[in-house]
């Protein structure tokens, strides 16, 4: 997203299910790579690449390499506004994520002793 971030741009990337529930774990855990997010909300990896390359499109997300995994976070260049927002949203509605949530953090429980995603 090129420019200042306007409110209609961030709602309209946020718009979808799955592209919301990325960004909100993703505002949650600081950072998560695909594998992660594949196993949180049980979709296939093409599917979640498509949404991700979206909000990285929009300028919600940055992402970076670590070996053959990509890691996304959000974009340290957003405004205040929109960061203060998803943090709260994703507090004030974790029982909306809390499935998500639970399946990250029983995927990262048995690859804790493993390199996650292998």
């Amino acid at each position: 997203m090129a420019g200042p971030f306007k409110p209609t741009e961030v709602f309209r990337c946020l718009a979808d299910d799955t592209r919301a529930r990325i960004t909100l774990l993703i505002a949650s855990e600081g950072e998560l790579c695909v594998c992660e997010l594949t196993a949180a909300l049980e979709q296939s990896q093409p599917k979640i690449s498509r949404h991700l390359a979206l909000l990285r499109t929009c300028g919600l997300l940055m992402d970076r390499r670590q070996g053959q995994w990509v890691y996304y976070r959000l974009h340290p260049e957003l405004p205040g506004w929109v960061t203060s927002m998803l943090r709260e949203v994703a507090e004030s509605h974790a029982q909306w994520l809390s499935d998500d949530a639970t399946r990250l953090g029983q995927m990262k429980s048995l690859t804790q002793n493993q390199s996650l995603c292998d």
